[in-house]
């Protein structure tokens, strides 16, 4: 635990300033309890729309796979602000609280290699979006090229990340 550390006078405004940091771990999270919100209230009117005008054919499948796809957005897009602010809560307040193994995180490195996962998947399905709201007119290699280059060039960050890592034991 990050408080059990001994206090001096010279590392005390070190250690009342990180809790500062309490600004930004609970700007994360209730922008990630809004966004789940949003996405719940989003989701109940997708299904009030598609019991009022259900569209069995090609249209309607469509317009409800675009729907689907833009509220997982919204929950993915919750959970990389709930991974930082937890993140942060873990590097500069108490890094023991009970987590998932898979989402421990004791140093920044832990913290950008959880999100860049996060953003890699984001993207991914922001371009599915794209995908599947397609009209057959506008061009999709431009935004698809674009987001294929980001998660190649977040791919070789991680894998460099990785390289500079003391193995463990």
């Amino acid at each position: 635990m990050l408080c059990h550390r001994r206090v001096t006078f010279e590392t005390a405004p070190f250690f009342i300033v990180r809790y500062f940091i309490l600004i930004a771990i609970l700007g994360a999270f209730l922008t990630s309890v809004a966004l789940l919100l949003y996405g719940g209230i989003e989701t109940i009117s997708m299904m009030v729309e598609t019991a009022a005008d259900p569209a069995f054919n090609s249209g309607g499948a469509k317009r409800l796979t675009l729907s689907a796809i833009q509220i997982v957005d919204l929950f993915l897009l919750s959970t990389v602000m709930y991974i930082i602010s937890l993140g942060l809560y873990e590097l500069f307040i108490d890094d023991t609280i009970p987590v998932p193994e898979w989402l421990v995180i004791h140093t920044l490195d832990d913290l950008k290699e959880k999100l860049v996962g996060v953003i890699i998947i984001v993207m991914g399905v922001l371009f599915l979006g794209k995908l599947v709201g397609w009209d057959g007119k506008s061009d999709l290699l431009n935004p698809g090229a674009a987001i294929a280059l980001m998660i190649a060039a977040l791919t070789y960050f991680l894998s460099q990340n990785k390289k500079h890592q003391p193995e463990e034991k």
